[in-house]
């Protein structure tokens, strides 16, 4: 029990380091991509900055609104925060600290649940451009969800199984996946509210969404949540549609989709609300469901081999 949770708490350090110097790789693409330096000040070509910003961060007073509900004010983002870090414990590793034949069951139950978070720190603020923006945020995610869930249903069906330990890639439907795999990303877009589909925190036209009243060491967890399952989408990617062995190439292959998570912020502009939302229910679902008509064909030709 001592070493699964030594195991639990060195990943939690790890991802929260990664998560650290994500943003600083983020800055320096987003600066090189506007013609500017990104952060460079802070030591050496500004190694160090996210240890400053940390800092800044959690050392500042926290204030929080007179009518808030102050108990799920501060509680809503720690258990945002732990709730993905828990996610990260179902991909099975050496250093994972328990095993669930159900993963992938888990993993779609878990993920659902980051919309309430949104929702009570919109709620709980009590201001309207936080409860607004909350809105927006969940309207947004639960229509993402079901879609991702159909998308999902494709590995799962093709690999017959719910545990990500059990994964076999499908040289006979390579491009199939292909463009299951490209409207996986899109959605994991919009389920993780990153750009061009940052509605829960349009700051032209909600004042930063529904973590406006939060800042100091509140925000820093919030933002910690919101990046880590950045990584933590991207982790799956590679998982279920690329069916990766070697650790070294996994990691090239999840840098490469965080490198496109960070350059299509830096491309894009903000879609229209109501584009996506129909780019979901007009658009995804449809083929994500007409996808799955396919897979008995595959089946069939897999066991004829």
């Amino acid at each position: 029990m001592m070493i699964n949770m030594l195991n639990f708490v060195i990943t939690c350090l790890c991802i929260l380091l990664s998560v650290a110097y994500f943003t600083l790789f983020e800055r320096k693409v987003l600066g090189y991509c506007q013609i500017r330096w990104g952060p460079n000040k802070v030591s050496i070509n500004g190694i160090l900055q996210p240890i400053s910003d940390a800092l800044k961060l959690f050392l500042k007073e926290n204030m929080s609104p007179i009518k808030s509900n102050y108990f799920i004010f501060y509680l809503v983002s720690v258990f945002g925060l732990f709730l993905m870090l828990y996610l990260w414990s179902l991909y099975p590793s050496d250093t994972s600290f328990f095993f669930f034949n159900y993963s992938i069951m888990l993993f779609i139950c878990l993920s659902g649940m980051s919309v309430y978070f949104v929702m009570v720190a919109g709620w709980s603020s009590n201001s309207k451009y936080s409860f607004l923006g909350a809105m927006r945020a969940a309207a947004q995610s639960i229509s993402y969800e079901v879609s991702m869930i159909f998308i999902l249903l494709f590995p799962i069906m093709l690999n017959s199984t719910l545990s990500m330990n059990n994964s076999i890639f499908f040289y006979s439907s390579f491009l199939l996946l292909l463009m299951i795999s490209r409207i996986w990303f899109i959605s994991s877009l919009a389920e993780t509210n990153r750009a061009p589909f940052d509605f829960a925190e349009g700051e032209s036209e909600l004042v930063s969404g529904f973590n406006i009243e939060y800042q100091g060491g509140l925000f820093a967890l919030l933002f910690l949540s919101e990046y880590t399952s950045i990584i933590l989408m991207s982790l799956m990617t590679v998982v279920w549609f690329f069916n990766i062995s070697s650790s070294l190439i996994m990691v090239t292959f999840i840098m490469i989709i965080v490198f496109m998570y960070i350059l299509i912020r830096a491309i894009y502009p903000r879609y229209r609300y109501d584009l996506l939302m129909m780019l979901c229910w007009k658009c995804f679902l449809p083929f994500s469901l007409a996808a799955l008509m396919f897979i008995p064909f595959f089946l069939f030709k897999y066991d004829s081999y």
